[in-house]
């Protein structure tokens, strides 16, 4: 007798007793293989690893050799990987009822240059041991069960975005970390770029999505809480600012005679940071590349080109900052006798949770004893993407001293077993639903 069956009839027979009606429970949760997941980590931080940290970056042959140790994970675990146009590698447990729509799961095994071994790969491998525990478990979902491995999330979420039509032909013709185009990176993971830009997945062909993840910061290591409860993927607004003063000599020109696109861009940087702490809120903005022109000891710089990073998981609230921002341009420019110019270069929407989803991991989560908290996600992931055609839910689990993208990215291997424990219960609970 299969698991669902055997619940059934004990539910049935737990009904049928006054005695037990009062105290009738949940069936305890499902755990994962921890001792076997956290196994996988410790070989695969061998693949990619250089003296300066993992070096998985897209389309590289560490990303071949990388996406070669999953998919035989996923074998291992009865998924019969395939590989699909855009370069995705998916996994399909079926369900029982062929009318219902998938649930998938899953993440990324590419890094960033000199990254860790935790961000992605946790995702990733947590859901391939989430399938193998129910299918060594014999437990039958009713819905299939998608594990997606995505191509080039840290490129910019490559693979999700093709999945759901969200690239141009001009995209694809970008340069990755690798050195190879986004359209030979495709055909050299087995995809096919000369059909990656007719999507395969429309609004409501997915009953869900979830994603496990570490955190990426340092909110729960700080609290020492076990779980996080993603509400919603910050929106992204990028700028490039150029600030266009006039070059003169550093030793002849009077100080109140100056228009120094330097001396602009810091005013700027400063005002951008008190305006972004002045205010209540989770909004965050980072002043990241300064170039200034000519960039010589003994010149005044006569142009500063300057990047803004601005995130918020509230659409107005960037749109606020955005104009702020704006103003406060003009008038450091007047000011100082320079000229500020904005171009945007990336424009996000904020994804958000599906609340119903976001109870589900909650209670799975109380259901093993696992302290938790709501937070937002102030990176972006595959999730961000994938809420746009399904309900979408992300389960954090602790960075150790909120490290990522880095060689001493970390997460304890109890941390790990606990978010893929939450994560196998909610898919039980989304295939209940």
């Amino acid at each position: 007798m299969d698991r669902r069956v055997f619940l059934r009839h004990a539910s049935a027979a737990a009904l049928a007793a006054p005695a037990l009606r009062l105290t009738r429970t949940r069936p305890a949760p499902l755990t994962v293989n921890g001792e076997r997941l956290n196994g996988w980590f410790a070989r695969f931080s061998e693949v990619g690893r250089t003296p300066g940290g993992i070096n998985r970056v897209a389309y590289s042959e560490a990303d071949l050799a990388g996406r070669a140790f999953t998919m035989d994970l996923m074998r291992q675990a009865g998924l019969n990987p395939r590989i699909d146009r855009f370069g995705n590698i998916l996994g399909r447990l079926e369900g029982t009822e062929a009318s219902l729509k998938p649930i998938m799961i899953g993440s990324h095994v590419d890094s960033v240059t000199d990254g860790g071994n935790y961000d992605g790969v946790v995702g990733s491998f947590g859901a391939i041991e989430a399938a193998r525990t129910l299918r060594e478990q014999n437990v039958r979902l009713r819905h299939p069960l998608d594990v997606a491995i995505w191509q080039n999330e840290e490129g910019g979420t490559i693979g999700s975005k093709l999945l759901i039509g969200d690239l141009t032909d001009a995209d694809l013709d970008k340069v990755a970390r690798s050195g190879r185009t986004i359209r030979e990176g495709i055909r050299v993971v087995g995809g096919d770029p000369a059909r990656a830009l007719a999507a395969t997945h429309q609004q409501g062909d997915l009953a869900c999505y979830l994603e496990l993840h570490i955190e990426q910061g340092g909110l729960l290591d700080q609290a020492g809480l076990q779980i996080g409860v993603v509400e919603g993927i910050v929106g992204l607004r990028w700028f490039e600012i150029t600030v266009e003063g006039f070059a003169n000599h550093a030793g002849t020109t009077p100080m109140d005679q100056r228009r120094d696109a330097m001396l602009a861009a810091a005013k700027f940087t400063v005002a951008v940071n008190d305006e972004v702490r002045g205010e209540p809120g989770r909004q965050v903005a980072t002043v990241g590349r300064v170039v200034p022109s000519p960039n010589t000891t003994n010149v005044i710089p006569g142009q500063v080109v300057l990047t803004v990073d601005l995130r918020d998981l509230d659409r107005d609230t960037l749109t606020r900052f955005t104009a702020r921002f704006e103003q406060l341009g003009r008038e450091i420019g007047q000011a100082t006798g320079t000229r500020f110019t904005f171009r945007p270069i990336l424009h996000s929407e904020p994804a958000l949770a599906e609340p119903r989803i976001m109870e589900w991991i909650e209670r799975r989560a109380q259901a093993l004893g696992l302290s938790h908290r709501r937070m937002p996600s102030g990176a972006g992931h595959d999730a961000q993407e994938i809420a746009r055609i399904a309900p979408m839910g992300m389960i954090f689990v602790p960075s150790v001293g909120g490290i990522s993208h880095s060689p001493r990215e970390f997460t304890r291997p109890e941390d790990i077993t606990n978010g893929a424990n939450v994560l196998l219960n909610t898919v039980v609970a989304a295939d209940e639903s």
